[in-house]
């Protein structure tokens, strides 16, 4: 049996070709969308992965450390470590900031600075190049997306820091490449006032009267000295012996330490619904646009390419085609337009993620779920093309 969408198509098919062209850079766009998200999650599950971490210690009553800010004392990670069932705890911050790259004509790169203890959780797991840190101060690992090399000095807030290694697929939850450096310049870097704020917050303290009484003595310097030294840290990575749940160690440590501690699969939680929820809601609110807009073009451009067929429709109803062939003929149509844009868009989206700025994860299943939605939108949109075919009188082939 002869196909006539097959014939059809091969008449015009330059025109059919270019449309399922321009269809399907529409549908790599809405892939890419769906793996712009997918990504984002991704990174967020890196994160927690790459920290090393199986429960995370903040501040009480917050989401940090890094949904909300969180602050602790340095030596809390002491009294942690003496908990039960606590295998190892380790102090760690995070900052995201601008580093400044090169020397006069410096460049500005946003990345989250890592303060990690060699050999305790938050360490890069991981090197593809160069070394790992060895001195106490000034060198630092990167993220290849840094764009940073071995050698090169990097910026970061008063000092310079060198950079002896790098790693991959080190990121913060927003998708921002990491720059690792030691814990007590990573705490300088954050809690550290500049000069000029120290040498004022010095004036003041000397001028009160309260702190100068004979009672008290000593007490002037230590403030001044603690203006210089920074005791803070973000959170404690706290691995748990092996063979006990995350829950069981984290209960006693929020229960007794008046801290707020939360086990990997709570974080992830927070990182997927509560960080990025907002991002996840716009990325498909756009996937319900461009799938409506998608719709619409696909109706639209069978519903011409039938009115352009008004007299050869005409002329098989005139020889007796049944209406149910007809149909089927511009069904096919549409699902074969469908085909040619769901090929053409997942090619495109697989040679352009890698150039997006953020980390873009393109599925199986979502390309399998594509693919069926495209299918079930031509069906969908072919509807108001063969509701025209079949209201085409016969008569038409005769009179003009």
């Amino acid at each position: 049996m002869i196909s006539l969408a097959g014939r059809d198509i091969l008449h015009s098919w330059g025109k059919f070709v270019f449309t399922g062209v321009g269809l399907g850079l529409l549908i790599g766009a809405t892939l890419t969308m769906a793996g712009v998200y997918r990504g984002m999650v991704d990174d967020a599950k890196v994160l927690l992965s790459n920290s090393g971490a199986d429960i995370w210690v903040v501040q009480k009553d917050t989401l940090g450390p890094y949904a909300e800010p969180s602050s602790l004392r340095d030596d809390v990670y002491r009294a942690i470590r003496g908990m039960p069932g606590v295998a190892r705890a380790a102090n760690v911050t995070y900052l995201t900031m601008q580093v400044k790259q090169g020397g006069e004509n410096a460049s500005d790169v946003r990345v989250m600075v890592v303060g990690f203890e060699p050999g305790q959780p938050g360490e890069p797991g991981y090197l593809v190049a160069g070394r790992r840190i060895t001195r106490s101060h000034y060198e630092a690992v990167a993220d290849v997306r840094t764009g940073f090399e071995l050698g090169e000095r990097i910026r970061i807030r008063r000092q310079d820091y060198t950079v002896v290694g790098l790693t991959r697929r080190m990121v913060s939850s927003g998708g921002d490449p990491m720059v690792f450096i030691p814990l007590k310049d990573a705490q300088e870097a954050q809690f550290l006032k500049d000069n000029d704020a120290i040498v004022n917050e010095r004036a003041r303290t000397a001028a009160n009267p309260g702190l100068n009484r004979p009672g008290v003595p000593g007490l002037l310097e230590a403030i001044q000295a603690s203006q210089t030294t920074s005791r803070s840290v973000n959170a404690v990575l706290v691995q748990t012996q092996a063979g006990l749940s995350h829950e069981e160690v984290a209960e006693p440590i929020r229960r007794w330490k008046h801290l707020q501690a939360y086990t990997r699969a709570q974080m992830e939680e927070i990182l997927v619904a509560k960080l990025i929820a907002t991002s996840a809601k716009q990325i498909g609110m756009f996937l319900a646009i461009l799938a409506v807009v998608s719709a619409a073009i696909v109706a639209f451009i069978i519903y011409t390419m039938t009115l352009g067929k008004i007299r050869e429709i005409a002329v098989l109803k005139l020889i007796g085609t049944r209406s149910r062939t007809i149909a089927g003929m511009i069904l096919q149509q549409a699902l074969g337009l469908g085909f040619i844009g769901f090929v053409v868009g997942k090619i495109s989206a697989a040679l352009w993620a890698p150039f997006f700025p953020k980390y873009v994860l393109l599925e199986p299943g979502d390309a399998l779920r594509g693919f069926i939605a495209v299918m079930i939108i031509c069906t969908i949109a072919s509807t108001l093309a063969i509701r025209a075919a079949l209201k085409v009188d016969p008569a038409t082939a005769i009179g003009g």
